[in-house]
């Protein structure tokens, strides 16, 4: 059994901006739910076939999409310039909850999140899920480097499906210079201006990664290290580190695919994308 994991927010602007630079900048109102829908889809179809990962029988799909229902979370009340909705363009802001809805109807398990962020989601479905012996490979797709700290081996891996690479635990260690499980500690030292934390001044990547093989995690630098910066660096790192508490499910085979919902019919008529709605009765059938 493999569970795929896909961060529903990234695959929305992915989708949003790759079409506005074929429509040369005319979106359409439901463009970017549709290619969402699509690559979803798509991994329904595949089944259990990922790269590296041997399937047997018949290829039921198990899928959870992560969606952020509010941009906001828990961790702007703990820093003032973390990331907001601000700037979101309203073409694409207007597509967020109609991607939820139609997911839904497509029968495909979604998370709105509002206290917590998509990542949280994820990360939290990933915990379950490689607690569960009957689940061969987790893949979460997305190429966020938060992510990267669920990896797991090889049984927990993360997919950039735009660039087809996939990344195991030796891979992020590759990438970064640390283990996985040391990626929040990484990211509250050299920041993430993607979610607006800056991190340690004068602290660089490469430093970082010496720091942390050297020590451990930054509870266990020496206090001449950081200083008076190390409540900062600790607060960056609550910011960085996901949680894995969020109420996902309960049981792996709630993920499982069983076919679109009757509303789909309607979702796929909205939309002007009938080829949605014969792949999925073709799914369905196998």
């Amino acid at each position: 059994m493999i569970v795929h994991l896909v961060d529903g927010t990234y695959e929305l602007f992915r989708h949003f901006y790759g079409l506005r630079r074929f429509n040369k900048g005319v979106d359409r109102p439901y463009g970017a739910v549709v290619g969402v829908l699509q690559t979803v889809l798509q991994m329904i179809e595949n089944g259990d076939h990922v790269k590296g990962s041997a399937s047997r029988g018949r290829s039921d799909a198990y899928l959870g999409v992560a969606t952020d229902h509010v941009i906001e979370s828990f961790r702007n009340r703990l820093w003032a310039d973390y990331k907001t909705g601000a700037g979101i363009e309203p073409a694409l802001f207007a597509q967020f909850h109609p991607l939820e809805e139609a997911l839904a109807a497509m029968g495909v398990v979604v998370w709105p999140m509002i206290e917590l962020e998509a990542d949280d989601a994820l990360a939290s479905a990933a915990h379950l899920a490689s607690k569960d012996k009957r689940v061969q490979k987790v893949a979460i797709w997305t190429p966020d480097k938060d992510l990267a700290q669920c990896v797991q081996g090889t049984r927990v891996v993360q997919i950039d499906g735009r660039r087809k690479t996939i990344r195991d635990a030796a891979r992020i260690r590759e990438k970064f210079g640390v283990d996985p499980p040391l990626i929040p500690d990484l990211l509250a030292l050299v920041g993430d201006a993607a979610d607006g934390y800056p991190g340690i001044p004068g602290i660089g990547a490469r430093t970082a990664a010496q720091l942390l093989n050297r020590y451990g995690q930054i509870e266990n630098f020496p206090s001449n290290v950081l200083g008076e910066r190390r409540d900062l660096a600790l607060l960056f790192k609550k910011l960085a580190t996901l949680r894995t508490d969020a109420p996902v499910f309960k049981k792996v085979e709630k993920l499982r695919w069983r076919g679109a919902t009757r509303g789909f019919a309607a979702w796929a008529d909205r939309m002007k994308a009938p080829r949605l709605l014969e792949r999925c009765e073709k799914a369905a059938a196998r």
